[in-house]
């Protein structure tokens, strides 16, 4: 089985967002945003959730199909 990817790291790059800003609007470290823009660790549901609502973006145009 794949292992679940997501856009993160394309979609902050397109808005031309760092990852420090994501990181304080999440209350998370950079580590874990990093880990997650990475994708070496997977958001919850529910972080994901909030980095679609903190982006503006529809929750399905974060995770990569494929």
């Amino acid at each position: 089985m794949d292992k679940p990817m997501n856009r993160i790291k394309e979609v902050l790059e397109e808005r031309g967002i760092k990852q420090t800003w994501l990181a304080e609007k999440l209350d998370k470290s950079f580590c874990i945003v990093n880990a997650y823009v990475c994708n070496r660790r997977q958001p919850s549901l529910e972080v994901l959730f909030e980095i679609a609502d903190i982006l503006n973006i529809d929750v399905k145009d974060l995770i990569k199909d494929r």
